[in-house]
């Protein structure tokens, strides 16, 4: 079985996480989830999903039941005794969607002092996976030089940026598009959104 980890970060954006979820839960994905207390808020505020909870049980829960799985495993991002802060339970790699300049930093420079930032640092230091798509506008050179030097280590840097290719009729069709993309580089296989087809027409179904 796939075992991915997905954080959400304080950023706008969230909207890309809980859809990226959805996706990893409906292929069957055991999805190991990191919300900051930022995003919760964002959560609700862009999704109107409430997934807070007193407890890492709680919030595991109301998970499991917005995406009906029960594959999903929810991890506070002050929990570095976590089994995804060990680069011996093995993963298939790691999403951070969206990514904050802030969280951004911290992996860009070592600084796990959360189980976000101690995730991708376990991911770096195993070889996986690890996807940022960083979310801030217009990007600062710190900013950049971050993103630049992770990309340099072999981390793909995929941005929230939609195309309109694929007939866009709805803001959902975007959204689908965005996640699909990301799922892409963190090598999960996904339909969510219409494919260019290289001859003027788009394959797939959204």
């Amino acid at each position: 079985m796939r075992r991915m980890i997905l954080a959400i970060t304080g950023a706008s954006g969230a909207v890309y996480g809980v859809r990226i979820l959805k996706t990893l839960a409906d292929s069957g994905c055991h999805a190991h989830v990191v919300i900051t207390a930022q995003a919760f808020e964002i959560i609700r505020t862009e999704t109107g999903n409430d997934f807070y909870g007193e407890t890492a049980a709680a919030v595991t829960e109301k998970l499991r039941a917005a995406m009906k799985s029960d594959r999903i495993e929810f991890h506070s991002e002050h929990d570095l005794g976590a089994a995804i802060a060990s680069g011996s339970f093995r993963t298939n790699g790691m999403i951070v969607a969206p990514c904050s300049m802030k969280t951004l930093a911290a992996i860009a420079n070592g600084y796990a002092d959360n189980l976000v930032s101690r995730a991708a640092d376990v991911c770096l230091k195993e070889g996986r996976t690890l996807v940022l798509s960083p979310r801030e506008m217009p990007f600062s050179a710190i900013h950049l030089e971050n993103m630049l030097k992770l990309a340099r280590l072999g981390v793909k840097i995929a941005p929230p940026v939609p195309a309109f290719y694929h007939g866009v009729e709805k803001v959902s069709d975007l959204v689908d598009f965005v996640a699909g993309k990301i799922l892409d580089a963190a090598g999960v296989e996904n339909e969510i959104f219409r494919r260019w087809g290289g001859d003027g027409k788009t394959t797939g179904t959204s």
